[in-house]
């Protein structure tokens, strides 16, 4: 196992889905399938099952729910010893419904009043939670939720900088969060609190609409609404964010170009800015991009967080560290996910290895 560990800080909650695609006026009252989730807790699970210390940082009430939650975590080799136990607060919920064809994936979030949206700065032992942490994963959800819970992320940040750890930043902006101010436009509030996050990252993630929602770098030739763009436009963007944010050394931007709720075409774009070069994943013999293909998604909530763990772990590796092995690792082990359902992604090392070798007919292994 590589000795270094990495930390992810921010909220985790229950998650409740329905089964088999049905919608919630079709099964409630009735069964629900109950799992967990959150972005940060998705790459330290990740990063555990591939090898890498991880450490999750978070506060959290103290239940029977989150026993549960505790059990979990740490079967999948997660250091759950310095989460903050709080005698306030609750376990944030998130419901989804699994999108379908044309029909697409809906999310309804209760996490009002969750512990880690009260959290002050000064009820965390920061030292202590970063001790013997040699990288920190952050993103824009938890910033998202409170002005607490962005003051506490900057302030773990902020140590993290002092301590010379790397710190790798997913914007993950979330349309259905940043109201914590009333008076101000939510892409406001996020890119004003997103912007001194970005300023001491290492490495920052974004998936194709993040740079314009949350920077204002808009990608050309770009409709959202029917999935399609020029992956190549992307380069530019990552090039402007580099401009606007001189600390980073790496940038990636995920590209999903979304056919319908079942069939995704997946990759990815990593602007190393020490040489200025970009590096699309996955491509072909001549190096020209060509993404992931994805059909039948099983789930696709995750993908995005196995994609920061990919790349984390890539990155801390001695034999995918280099920038276009990095990226190519990270868009791997994301297409994976498409295939297995909850927030977690259990694919294992060798199956990255093999859909890196070109092995994706999907047979079955004897």
């Amino acid at each position: 196992m590589n000795e270094k560990c990495v930390a992810g800080f921010g909220e985790i909650m229950l998650r409740l889905t329905p089964a088999d695609r049905l919608r919630f006026g079709q099964v409630l009252p009735g069964e629900i399938c109950g799992s967990f989730g959150g972005g940060e807790a998705n790459v330290c699970v990740s990063l555990a099952r591939l090898g890498l210390k991880s450490r999750f940082l978070t506060a959290l009430p103290k239940n029977l729910i989150v026993d549960a939650l505790f059990s979990e975590l740490k079967s999948h080799g997660v250091d759950v010893s310095k989460i903050l136990k709080t005698n306030f607060g609750r376990l944030g919920i998130y419901f989804t419904e699994t999108g379908s064809n044309q029909r697409s994936s809906n999310v309804v979030y209760d996490r009002e009043f969750s512990a880690v949206s009260m959290a002050q700065p000064d009820d965390y032992d920061f030292d202590a939670m970063l001790e013997g942490v040699d990288w920190l994963h952050l993103t824009g959800i938890t910033p998202a939720l409170s002005e607490s819970g962005f003051l506490s992320t900057l302030a773990i940040a902020n140590k993290a900088k002092k301590l010379n750890i790397p710190i790798s930043l997913d914007v993950n902006y979330r349309n259905k969060l940043w109201k914590w101010r009333p008076d101000t436009e939510q892409k406001s509030l996020a890119r004003e609190c997103m912007t001194p996050l970005a300023s001491i990252a290492s490495v920052i993630i974004c998936n194709e609409a993040d740079a314009s929602d949350v920077f204002g770098i808009a990608a050309k030739n770009v409709s959202f609404e029917t999935g399609k763009f020029d992956a190549g436009a992307y380069t530019e963007v990552a090039h402007k964010l580099s401009q606007q944010f001189t600390n980073l050394e790496k940038i990636a931007i995920t590209l999903r170009e979304s056919i319908s709720a079942d069939h995704n075409n997946w990759g990815a774009v990593l602007l190393d800015t020490g040489t200025g070069r970009t590096f699309f994943a996955p491509s072909c013999e001549e190096g020209v991009y060509k993404p992931y293909e994805i059909r039948n998604i099983v789930d696709r909530i995750g993908g995005g967080d196995s994609f920061c763990a990919g790349l984390i772990y890539a990155l801390n590796s001695n034999d995918y560290s280099a920038p276009e092995d990095a990226v190519a690792f990270a868009a791997a082990a994301s297409c994976l996910k498409h295939s297995i359902y909850g927030d977690f992604n259990l694919c294992s090392l060798s199956e990255i290895f093999s859909l890196l070798q070109g092995d994706s007919s999907g047979r079955i292994k004897r």
